[in-house]
């Protein structure tokens, strides 16, 4: 008998303990996932995500939050005042790309817009702010449904044009950090075509690069091709100019520092035997540090105007270089946040699905928060969206995977979506728990 009574909790063990985060996710998958599609389908370019953000407004709205729009143009921002407690901000940002859709989904968008020069063009959420936005809107519902559990003040913010990297310095000269609570904890999360489906990185210190955009023009005096000793050849000198550009990072930088400078547009002439009055040169140049940044910009100006008085042009024609207004910061994830969310991730997640991954070279605008005030916890995670077949038969190289910004870029959304929702919900119940 005795045996018989000690077997029956092995008979009847009880259920395992419901995880109220996880099994809220997976139960509100569905509807997230309709969302998600949705925004897929309708697109918007930067500074006119008017649907996304309405969407995101009625969102919060129905949770119970204070919501404000067109905060920096379209904006979105929501507040739950939850008692006395830490500022936490959490941030999403909405806008799609200029490039047009061939993934074969059958939720492929076919919007259109206008590009800012008014030419017409495809729009794609191929960088996945759409898997950002629901995840944004799954965090919310979870967030709201455990207020219980959680004391301070929340804020979401959809924010607008980070391809332009301009959305998050609109939203704070629109008053982001005046006009409603000041965060003392910033939290963003991106998708990765890097990682395999469902895996979190995250990386302290530097995660995103300085980008700066560099207007080149070199000039020249034009003539007749059959006469080049007649003439100042532009083409020529542009020419050695990329090439002697390379040399600023090979031989003017320690090799353990990074940087990069790529000519993306090479302008000039308009028929084969015309030589023309000038060049330009379109560069992108990207850096972490300061120091860097500025020894990568000085020195471009200094190539150029060397190897033209190398090739003879008098003064009065000198290289024109213009370094554009739209430069993106680096962006820094602070300490003890990015380890404090590195522990929380590997006890939640295991150690398989939390990885550190090398800083990028891409850009991001969510490092202005923390620049607007250094006092501010600032940390921007990965969350992986190879889906697990394509994974497999790359062998986990990622030079056989569509990048983002590709027209081919198809995450696994619902990995994407039920991972970042789980995980940010559980970062901000860290940050934010009472007792």
């Amino acid at each position: 008998m005795r045996s018989i009574l000690l077997a029956l909790p092995l008979l009847f063990a009880a259920p395992a303990a419901a995880e109220p985060v996880k099994d809220g996710v997976a139960k509100d998958m569905a509807s997230l996932m309709t969302l998600y599609r949705d925004f897929h389908t309708h697109p918007e370019l930067s500074f006119e995500e008017v649907r996304s953000a309405g969407i995101l407004a009625a969102e919060f709205r129905k949770l119970g939050f204070k919501v404000t729009e067109k905060v920096g143009k379209t904006g979105v921002v929501a507040l739950m005042e939850n008692g006395p407690g830490p500022v936490l901000m959490l941030r999403a940002d909405m806008d799609g790309l200029p490039i047009p859709e061939q993934t074969g989904l059958p939720f492929a968008s076919k919007a259109v817009g206008k590009t800012s020069e008014g030419q017409a063009t495809p729009i794609m959420h191929g960088c996945g702010h759409d898997t950002h936005m629901t995840s944004l809107i799954g965090t919310a519902r979870r967030l709201a449904a455990l207020k219980s559990q959680w004391s301070g003040t929340l804020i979401l913010i959809g924010q607008p044009a980070e391809e332009l990297g301009q959305g998050a310095g609109a939203m704070l000269n629109d008053g982001l950090f005046k006009r409603f609570p000041k965060p003392q904890y910033v939290l963003g999360f991106h998708d990765s075509a890097a990682l395999p489906a469902g895996v979190i990185g995250v990386k302290p210190g530097f995660a995103l690069a300085n980008v700066d955009s560099v207007d080149l023009t070199v000039k020249g005096l034009g003539g007749h091709g059959a006469y080049p000793e007649a003439t100042k050849d532009p083409i020529v000198l542009a020419a050695r100019i990329v090439g002697a550009l390379q040399t600023l990072i090979s031989r003017e930088l320690d090799p353990q520092d990074a940087a990069v400078i790529t000519v993306g547009s090479f302008q000039a002439g308009a028929k084969h035997n015309i030589i023309p009055d000038e060049a330009r040169l379109l560069i992108t140049v990207r850096s972490y540090s300061e120091t860097t940044r500025k020894h990568m910009l000085d020195g471009i100006a200094r190539v150029a105007k060397g190897e033209a008085i190398a090739a003879g042009m008098p003064e009065d024609k000198m290289p024109v270089v213009s370094v554009k207004d739209e430069f993106t910061p680096a962006t820094f994830n602070t300490e003890p946040l990015s380890g404090r969310l590195d522990a929380l991730f590997t006890a939640r997640f295991g150690k398989d699905r939390v990885v550190t991954p090398p800083a990028s070279m891409a850009g991001e605008d969510f490092s202005r928060y923390h620049l607007a005030d250094k006092s501010i916890q600032s940390s921007i995670f990965w969350v992986g969206g190879v889906p697990k077949a394509a994974w497999d038969k790359a062998g986990g190289d990622t030079q056989k995977l569509p990048s983002l910004h590709s027209p081919f870029w198809a995450p696994d959304a619902e990995a994407v979506i039920s991972t970042a929702t789980e995980a940010m919900t559980a970062a901000a119940l860290d940050i934010l728990k009472t007792g």
